[in-house]
């Protein structure tokens, strides 16, 4: 259970994205009413307050007078819902709920109760906003976050046990009917970074399991390969402070046993694993961290803050988290680049003593060759998704809006990346098995959990429905972990 007011970690973020629980401890309703006490009295003076009493972006100069400010709310709220495209994931419009519950738990949204009251029962009552695909540049996520608002306002559609209805309709069902919107209550929907933080919420998850599912994989390889473990022997990677090097060298020789290797040297593809699965592990753990600030925080503009004051703030801005999600991309693809590289070894007769490509028979059966190619499709869609994403953002508002972080894109690739990431790391464990099957080797775990799945392959066959299940395998093994193992 999502319990507001207190602080949320990624597990507990994605835990809650599949429960319709929810508890507001007391602490933060009386937040909510004492910021909206100054809101109120910002909203009855004459004093300038963004968002307020006063236009948007380029049309700040424009003045709201202190009658119009309650209707201003609403149509800031439908002026923006410009996002197109298609749908997002069915989790991210509920992502991006408890996303904006937890923001404004904090405090100093401003958000009338009444409207925080609304999403919460949206929540336990389990409505989904439909969200499009494009539209957020990073700074604040105006446009999504308008659609989204919309909809559990009544107008566009929301996900309601496994059907897409019509807003008004998946209210009525429910028995939910949205109160109108007071001062500040459409720019506290609208203005704040809660899609960024969404997807890259679920990109996290996402990415960390397909590590670990690489990481295992990665194990199954060295061990059909004959590597040599002494190379994660402790005195060797205490030697320098590289960034989890020594705690995942550490993992490796801890996981492999009493695994033995002969030779002086291996491939750098196996003698480089703990180096390069600490520099990725300590990415994403970085990257985590980094998150749960930003969750935890508030993102508003303005934000009510002290006990009379409304100011504009930065914070709707993710540069941090947006360079941390990119360095986590480029960090997975070097993973990638090293799963393929062994899958090679591996089948390489002179580098292994097995037979060529791993096949039982060889002549005129392919053995395991073919995968080579799909494993190269998968390292290049890798490597796209870590190509970076906020490259010379176009300046918007009359220039107002001149640099932009593009935080959501950049989360949305990351996500995507992990797919091909866990399909290579089902082909390599694959590839894996099969030699350490004909090298007659003693059987790790793992090897034994896959081959209660997926049998041997003696003569040539179709392979890609053994991938998956190789990749369903991995993925139960990798949940296995507790969080911070990355």
């Amino acid at each position: 259970m999502i319990r507001l007011g207190q602080r949320i970690s990624l597990g507990g973020f994605i835990a809650a994205l599949g429960s319709r629980e929810l508890e507001v401890l007391p602490q933060v309703r009386d937040r909510i009413v004492a910021a909206r006490e100054i809101v109120d009295a910002a909203a009855r003076g004459t004093a300038p307050v963004y968002g307020l009493n006063t236009g948007l972006g380029a049309n700040l100069g424009h003045r709201i007078a202190s009658t119009d400010i309650e209707a201003f709310q609403r149509k800031l709220v439908e002026g923006r819902a410009v996002a197109v495209g298609p749908p997002l994931a069915e989790p991210a419009g509920r992502a991006v709920l408890l996303a904006r519950l937890i923001g404004v738990a904090q405090g100093h949204s401003g958000m009338s109760l009444a409207i925080f009251d609304h999403l919460c029962d949206a929540w336990t009552r389990g409505l989904v906003p439909v969200v499009p695909r494009y539209g957020s540049i990073g700074a604040a996520d105006l446009t999504q976050n308008a659609v989204w608002a919309l909809a559990l306002l009544g107008t566009g559609q929301v996900r309601l046990d496994d059907a897409v209805l019509e807003a008004s309709d998946a209210l009525a069902r429910v028995n939910l009917k949205p109160p109108p919107l007071a001062s500040k209550d459409g720019l506290a929907l609208i203005n704040h970074g809660g899609l960024s933080v969404a997807l890259a919420g679920i990109a996290l998850a996402e990415t960390r399991t397909a590590l670990r599912m690489m990481r295992a994989a990665a194990v199954l390889s060295f061990q059909g390969y004959g590597a040599n473990p002494g190379i994660f022997a402790s005195e060797i990677n205490n030697l320098r402070h590289a960034p989890g090097q020594t705690e995942s060298a550490a993992w490796f020789l801890a996981t492999l046993g009493n695994t033995k290797g002969s030779r002086i040297q291996d491939a750098l593809s196996f003698r480089q694993l703990a180096p390069m699965f600490g520099a990725a592990s300590d990415a994403v753990s970085r990257a985590i961290q980094i998150w749960e600030d930003e969750l935890n925080g508030a993102s508003d503009n303005p934000v009510v803050i002290g006990v009379n004051a409304m100011q504009s703030t930065p914070n709707f801005h993710a540069p941090a988290l947006m360079l941390a999600l990119e360095q986590v991309s480029l960090a997975m693809a070097m993973l990638g680049q090293g799963a393929v590289m062994r899958m090679q070894r591996l089948m390489d007769p002179d580098l292994t003593g097995l037979p060529r490509y791993l096949s039982a028979h060889g002549g005129a059966n392919a053995g395991f060759v073919p995968m080579q190619k799909t494993a190269a499709a998968l390292l290049a869609d890798m490597r796209r998704h870590a190509m970076p994403a906020s490259f010379d953002p176009a300046p918007v508002s009359e220039g107002v809006e001149d640099i932009a972080s593009h935080t959501p894109l950049t989360a949305l690739k990351l996500a995507e990346q992990a797919q091909p990431a866990q399909l290579l790391s089902g082909m390599e464990a694959l590839v894996a098995c099969q030699a350490i099957d004909l090298r007659d080797s003693v059987k790790p775990p793992l090897h034994n959990l896959i081959r209660a799945q997926v049998r041997f392959q003696d003569d040539d066959r179709a392979l890609g429905a053994d991938i998956d299940t190789v990749c369903i395998v991995l993925r139960a093994f990798a949940e296995q972990e507790p969080d911070g193992g990355e």
